[in-house]
């Protein structure tokens, strides 16, 4: 973490503001003499009219343009009408130009495409990468065609959602046509995906700005790869041609701080699974030796470098 010094930054995150994460991140932006304040999303509002442009604020009337940098990290469930909201509150200071411009890490459009599981397949895939056979229905009747269509044996997980919660490996019609069925009545959207052998096994690739870490999941217990499933973390060295491709997914999804998966296959080359963009690193810090939320500080200070130039 060499380098000339830098100006104290005032920055901001948008999260809980207790719990390993954000003590990590308090940490290290006091280190580097920045300033981190921490506030929950359920505290962002606005002010419009008066004639004056629109502004984004807390609810303790602080402006969101007034920080140097704004981390977006776990948003809590809410209405659709509350989550559209405080992502409309951050498209009110990325799109708008004003003599003190505030960098978002990440940007409202970048957690649209990336939080959205289809949004976020379907972008890399229409890049040409190779992506595991899905199918995404709104019935019953439907999802039964597609479990058949994929060969009986499937992965079903919900559009929304993140460390494998709501992850279900179907391989029984019955079971498809009683969970299709109950899915339904909630109004859920149903992503059904081929089930990969060997399950259980990927890599985790994690873009902090420049730098690019990347892990091995190993689960011998379920066929999901999230360190909070059981998962075991091994760091291992990223060559080139990934550490290109990872960047340029980061890039085309407008991310500056993200994880890329991709999923071991027993039948072909590995398969980009999914891009989080708010991915929790705990797992990943147990085999990286170098402080991971120093360089999430990092980035963020270049990124309100980046803005005002």
């Amino acid at each position: 973490m060499s380098g000339s010094p830098v100006a104290s930054r005032r920055l901001l995150m948008l999260g809980p503001d207790t719990g390993w994460h954000a003590e990590r991140l308090r940490e290290a932006a006091c280190r580097h003499g920045h300033r981190l304040e921490i506030a929950p999303w359920e505290s962002i509002a606005a002010r419009v009219g008066d004639d004056q442009p629109p502004v984004s604020l807390l609810s303790d009337r602080q402006q969101l343009s007034d920080f140097d940098a704004i981390l977006t990290r776990t948003m809590p469930a809410g209405s659709m009408e509350q989550i559209t909201f405080r992502l409309a509150a951050l498209h009110a200071i990325a799109d708008r130009v004003t003599p003190h411009r505030t960098a978002i890490v990440n940007p409202p459009r970048a957690l649209e495409w990336s939080i959205d599981k289809f949004a976020c397949l379907a972008r890399l895939a229409g890049a040409g990468l190779p992506t595991p056979s899905t199918r995404v229905v709104q019935s019953r009747r439907e999802a039964m065609q597609a479990f058949e269509e994929l060969g009986g044996d499937c992965v079903v997980k919900p559009i929304f959602g993140g460390e494998g919660r709501g992850v279900m490996r179907i391989r029984d019609a019955q079971l498809a046509w009683t969970s299709f069925s109950t899915l339904e009545q909630l109004g859920a959207v149903l992503q059904i995906q081929s089930f990969i052998s060997p399950g259980g096994r990927d890599t985790r690739l994690l873009v902090i700005g420049e730098q690019v870490f990347g892990m091995r999941r190993h689960n011998e217990n379920c066929f999901r790869s999230n360190v909070s499933a059981g998962a075991r973390c091994q760091r291992i060295e990223v060559d080139g041609c990934l550490k290109a491709t990872a960047k340029r997914i980061t890039q085309l999804f407008g991310l500056v701080f993200a994880s890329v998966d991709l999923i071991d296959n027993d039948h072909g080359p590995p398969l980009f699974l999914e891009v989080n963009a708010i991915p929790g690193w705990k797992g990943a810090q147990s085999v990286i030796d170098e402080s991971i939320a120093e360089h999430v500080i990092t980035a963020l200070v270049a990124e309100s470098e980046r803005v005002t130039t």
